[in-house]
């Protein structure tokens, strides 16, 4: 009910693409402008050994993005096309086009009011330019310190989203993903993955760094390898797949195959959603990643944060959405288990082959007219359910289905209320033939090319690269907000509770931790979007003062003066 009011709620997503759409307007569309630039800072040409800072700029770049690249990429592509149709892939894209503008506005203020703590490293991220810049002056002149307070929210929402959204439920998927494709226990896989990533985070962000530098371009290649293998077998669909993403933007997508359809605004809703969340932009997360790095002027790491949300939803996302519209798997139904909150009981029967019919379950699935919901009891013989209803399962008719306790065909009652299942055990489930979502309609959609079976071990080994570096990113984001809220030297114990929590999320359901995630988010983004209207004035100059002091440092540099050629007309009236 929480998160309805908050992250799930229509004004969250405004606020966030509404400022987004802003910077980009209000800065001249930089992350177009300046896309080559960036490169160039990242490749570290205009880098100078008397930097400070703890990290290069593209270790900084490597560990923000080894915590945006996470299951969303493989997961939430999925859920959104699922959910969507191919026009949520095309909004995805928008939402991160416009992101990259964000993400360089929250890294440039961040960035620049960033502390260097006794010990020579470095302490940032969005509290301290809220603690330095947030303050209320009233008119005798007295300051009010109302930013340490936004600050310390911020910072403990940190804490907090770092074991919702980089912890627990990372370890979950991957424990999960590694013992339906391998058999290994859950534990096992805990085990070892919480031993690996203690020793990678007690290091601290420099050895954080040194692993994101090697692990994330290694799992972007091969991630990318198969999704091409893929694609390539599937050749003949590209063209029609990307017709159809373009094709149904404004239209919403009709019924095919066990797809019965999605409508335009929803289309919107789940791919600007599902783009938001992948790339993180305007969460405040990314900040303090790039806060550690070498960079004299906080306007260049801006810059090469603004790459995060190109890499992230353009190239990686667009990569698993084609895999699943070439494929085809997004609208053909496949054996599975299903799960509670993905059933739907109506009361009659549907038949598919019958167009009235069929056509009263698009209205339903799309248009969400209503339809009469079975409630009571359901006389269940061998497996067989015996009443007069139609299943819906993943927003699909389901078909062959029984259902099972453990292994045995169940016979006897199961509880039905408005249309939702009443387990009265945890054994007992309903497998059958319905579209899938998430991780597994991806790994569908791998194993139906060259790869065959082995596809559903590229998307594990992927799955497993993604989450954990997403875990060993959320660790310092975590500590760093530790530092600010009660300094340095309580770390070590924030270190050993994440890695514990890591350990047992591992064999526990984690559904509250989503819950929480996706609240912890909203309250990590808002203040953050509210401190950046407030602040507007300051990047804008932040960023022309960038320009002009970079000139004069390199006034040889020929691309340099094309980038700021207009701006300096423009002052001049010339």
């Amino acid at each position: 009910m929480l998160d309805g009011y908050i992250g799930g709620h229509p004004w969250f997503v405004i606020l966030l693409l509404g400022t987004g759409i802003f910077f980009t307007i209000y800065l001249r569309f930089p992350q177009f402008r300046f896309f080559r630039h960036a490169i160039d800072i990242v490749r570290g040409k205009y880098d100078h050994h008397l930097d400070v800072g703890d990290t290069s700029h593209f270790q900084a770049l490597s560990t923000a993005l080894s915590g945006t690249v996470g299951t969303g990429n493989i997961a939430g592509v999925a859920l959104a096309i699922h959910l969507g149709g191919p026009a949520a892939l095309f909004w995805m894209l928008v939402t991160a086009a416009i992101g990259m503008c964000t993400k360089m506005v929250e890294v440039t203020i961040s960035h620049k009011y960033r502390d260097v703590l006794p010990d020579g490293t470095i302490s940032g991220g969005p509290m301290y330019y809220m603690k330095k810049r947030l303050n209320i002056k009233t008119k005798s002149g007295k300051i009010i310190k109302t930013g340490a307070v936004i600050g310390a929210f911020f910072a403990v929402a940190t804490v907090l989203s770092s074991f919702g959204t980089g912890s627990l439920p990372q370890i979950n998927s991957i424990s999960n993903a590694v013992y339906s494709t391998f058999g290994i226990n859950h534990i096992i896989t805990g085990a070892i993955l919480s031993f690996v990533l203690a020793l990678i985070i007690i290091g601290g962000i420099k050895r954080i760094a040194k692993v994101t530098e090697m692990l994330v371009p290694g799992m972007a290649i091969f991630y990318f390898i198969g999704a091409m293998l893929v694609i390539a077998t599937n050749y003949q669909n590209i063209i029609p797949s990307v017709i159809a993403i373009f094709s149904t933007v404004f239209t919403g997508t009709a019924a095919v195959g066990g797809f019965l359809g999605a409508s335009v605004s929803f289309a919107i809703n789940r791919g600007v959603n599902r783009g938001l969340f992948s790339n993180e932009s305007g969460q405040g997360s990314a900040p303090i990643a790039h806060s550690s790095a070498r960079a004299p002027e906080p306007v260049s790491e801006g810059l090469v944060a603004l790459l995060e949300p190109f890499i992230d939803t353009i190239i990686i996302c667009s990569l698993t959405g084609l895999t699943i519209l070439t494929s085809g798997a997004w609208y053909e139904k496949v054996d599975n288990q299903f799960q509670s909150t993905d059933m739907t009981f109506l009361a009659g029967s549907y038949d598919e082959k019958i167009p009235d019919q069929k056509q009263k379950i698009v209205e339903y699935i799309r248009d969400g007219k209503a339809l009469p919901l079975f409630s009571g009891t359901l006389k269940v013989n061998e497996g067989m359910i015996e009443d007069n209803i139609t299943l819906i399962a993943s927003r699909s008719v389901a078909e062959d289905y029984k259902v099972y306790d453990g292994k045995k065909p169940f016979s006897g009652e199961i509880n039905v209320v408005n249309g939702k299942w009443q387990p009265s055990s945890s054994s007992v489930y309903i497998s059958g033939k319905s579209l899938v979502h998430s991780a597994p309609l991806t790994t569908e959609a791998f194993k139906k090319s060259i790869l065959g079976d082995w596809g559903k071990y590229v998307v594990a080994i992927g799955l497993l690269l993604f989450a954990f570096s997403t875990a060993v990113s959320w660790s310092y984001y975590g500590d760093r907000a530790i530092t600010y809220l009660v300094g340095p030297r309580y770390v070590i114990y924030y270190r050993l509770v994440y890695v514990a929590a890591f350990f047992i999320a591992s064999f526990t359901d984690t559904t509250i931790v989503w819950s929480l995630s996706y609240i912890t988010i909203a309250l990590m983004t808002v203040p953050n979007l509210i401190g950046l209207w407030i602040l507007r004035k300051e990047i804008k100059q932040t960023n022309s003062d960038y320009w002009t002091d970079l000139l004069a440092k390199h006034p040889e540099d020929k691309k340099l003066l094309e980038y700021v050629r207009k701006d300096i007309v423009r002052k001049q009236g010339k």
